[in-house]
């Protein structure tokens, strides 16, 4: 197992508990979350391209208060309620920022009621403040405190968007047979049509490739129950926009190529599994004996996890604005061990032990004769 890399804060003898690491990274990304909706009004209405901010926007906020919950077994029931009211916060500021560039109204009718304050909404100062009166007390946040702008403190109730229509993938037949791939490409292009999202849940000994056409269906993505699986969305991601968020549970003995995420991937319970993706934030847990092939522009974080070995994402699904942003596949944080020294759960995959670059080319593609199960054992998923 190769060494993880050390803060700089425990080279320095500074030890954080779990609560500690967890603050800092939350006011990170609430303070880059904060960016994103400032930049709302700069994008053009046409084309669809506000709206798409919109929904990243509402896809993070949505992501931050799912990892909230993640480590609620870390973070003192005190805390918790500080965080809730920092993430209404942020849901506030983006209501006002749509509100901001909402087309006006020729006509409109005053309401009957007027929106009363909610004081529980906290600004992200304010909320900083209290966290580090209350036990944080960790050097240097002083400085990362004032560099994050004030939330507005006004109430958001979420308003849920229209319901999104995901991609149910049925049953598929084998790549084994020479004409599944064309009836297998045919009927997930029909599903597309009208799917925002895509889902595919309880399958086994499956082939799945999703179509260049499902480029549309990417707000978010769920992957579910699979055993044995090569499941293989790049091509949506390659061609279109990234995923907003995407979450993989419940998979075992199976290679999944994710494709790009712009958001957090997170991942639940996957066991002696290739896992490939390009992330902001990668977030595994409860999870053993993996391969993950990664390319992330935040440190990847794991949790309850032995066995995972790390490799940088192939060249076959790199993209090219992924060489301008820093990998930080082997920076690894395993939440469950905070010491100085290397965490035994995790290390990097010894190159001579990666797939070639013509496997990810030329075989996890699948092919008229070679089926779910070849391309596992040619990954080394089945021995």
């Amino acid at each position: 197992m190769a060494a993880a890399a050390v803060p700089m804060s425990e080279q320095q003898g500074e030890q954080l508990t779990t609560s500690e690491v967890f603050f800092r990274h939350f006011q990170q990304e609430a303070t880059a979350i904060q960016e994103e909706i400032a930049k709302i009004e700069d994008f053009s209405s046409s084309g669809g391209e506000r709206a798409d901010a919109v929904d990243h926007c509402l896809a993070e906020i949505a992501r931050l208060s799912n990892e909230v919950k993640d480590a609620s077994s870390s973070i003192p029931a005190y805390d918790k309620r500080t965080y809730s009211d920092a993430i209404k916060g942020l849901s506030s500021k983006l209501q006002d920022a749509r509100a901001k560039v909402a087309p006006r109204q020729k006509f409109s009718f005053k309401s009957s009621f007027t929106t009363r304050k909610n004081e529980s909404a906290i600004s992200l100062n304010d909320a900083t403040a209290l966290l580090n009166e209350k036990r944080l007390n960790i050097p240097g946040n002083a400085s990362d405190t004032s560099a994050a702008s004030s939330f507005v403190t006004t109430p958001y109730e979420t308003q849920s968007p229209a319901p999104e229509q995901a991609d149910a993938v049925g049953t598929l037949p084998s790549v084994g047979d020479p004409q599944s791939q064309m009836a297998q490409a045919a009927r997930l292009r029909m599903s597309f049509s009208q799917s925002t999202s895509v889902s595919i849940n309880d399958h086994a000994d499956q082939h799945i490739i999703l179509p260049a056409s499902a480029a549309h269906a990417t707000s978010s993505g769920t992957l579910s129950d699979l055993h044995r699986c090569v499941v293989d969305m790049s091509s949506p991601t390659s061609t279109g926009q990234p995923f907003a968020t995407l979450t993989l549970k419940n998979i075992s003995q199976s290679l999944i190529v994710c494709g790009h995420v712009s958001g957090a991937a997170h991942l639940t319970n996957i066991t002696d599994s290739i896992i490939v993706v390009a992330c902001r934030q990668f977030r595994m847990h409860e999870s053993k004996g993996c391969k993950v092939y990664l390319h992330a522009s935040g440190r990847p974080i794991i949790e309850d996890c032995s066995g995972v070995q790390f490799a940088p994402l192939p060249e076959t699904y790199l993209k090219e604005a992924d060489r301008a942003v820093e990998n930080q596949w082997r920076e690894v944080d395993d939440f469950k061990w905070l010491r100085a020294e290397a965490s035994p759960n995790w290390g990097v995959l010894e190159e001579s032990k990666r797939l070639p670059e013509q496997v990810w080319r030329d075989v996890v593609p699948g092919g008229p004769s070679l089926g779910a199960e070849d391309v596992l054992r040619a990954a080394g998923v089945l021995k």
